[in-house]
């Protein structure tokens, strides 16, 4: 009877531990259960921002709505004398190929936002690499310089969309600092985020056609200048080779 109750128990108990294997096999939000339950992950992750000592600051701009304000902005840029990141999204580019042209002209950098606007997390491989594929060849077919920088929809991103970005020689590239821009926020409060947040090495997310842009533009360039910081594009920024990008998105040279 005794052995009886201690076999049944071992059976539970192994069943216990069967049921908990399956369960950290599974996937929870782009890293294993497991990976949580332990304290590790292998979760890749986009550079938010670099590990610098110089003080230097890369804009970038999303494009997927609108361009009456984008000549503007260039118009700011050059003002100041400073390089930024346009991120394009495909649709954009079909319908202001000639803004492209001149965002490229005007020396600025060029990088992917993909060609729909998905949610590409929601994609399969295959579909994640169409709409790259896509969006870069319409940005090269017009400026004849490769897109070597994407910047995922929503910012939202996992393992398989990070990799197919390396697959095809990009970098996936997020942000540290949020305008906000989008909210339709004064150009007070953009300026005052910008300033509250950055740091050696952020990356500032803006929208080239959000309300009071051109406005908070050349506030934040006045102040990041005041504070003595080196305002460039991404590409300038980011380490090419030889680095790493931590949990936390920090871009980091070995």
């Amino acid at each position: 009877m005794h052995f009886a109750v201690v076999k049944s128990r071992t059976i539970k108990i192994v069943i216990v531990m069967i049921i908990v294997c399956v369960l950290l096999t599974i996937s929870f939000s782009g890293a294993r259960l497991a990976e949580v339950f332990f304290g590790y992950s292998t979760r890749l992750v986009p550079i938010y921002s670099v590990e610098t000592d110089e003080k230097q600051v890369a804009i970038s701009f999303d494009a997927a709505w609108g361009a009456d304000k984008t000549e503007g902005i260039l118009e700011i840029l050059k003002e100041y004398n400073v390089t930024a990141t346009f991120f394009l999204v495909g649709f954009w580019v079909d319908e202001y190929p000639d803004m492209v042209k001149k965002i490229d002209e005007s020396g600025m950098e060029i990088g992917t936002h993909s060609n729909k606007h998905p949610d590409m997390v929601k994609l399969d491989a295959n579909s994640i690499e169409n709409e790259l594929k896509t969006s870069i060849k319409k940005i090269e077919d017009i400026t004849n310089k490769n897109v070597n920088l994407f910047r995922a929809p929503f910012g939202s991103y996992n393992n398989t969309l990070i990799e197919k970005a390396q697959e095809l020689n990009l970098m996936t590239i997020q942000w540290d600092v949020d305008t906000l821009d989008w909210k339709g926020i004064s150009a007070t409060e953009m300026c005052n985020r910008v300033v509250k947040n950055v740091k050696n090495g952020s990356i500032v997310l803006m929208h080239n056609n959000s309300d009071n842009i051109l406005e908070g533009l050349r506030m934040i360039l006045d102040r990041l200048t005041m504070q003595g910081y080196k305002i460039t594009s991404v590409g300038e920024l980011v380490y090419k080779d030889n680095f790493e990008v931590d949990r936390n998105g920090v871009q980091h040279e070995k």
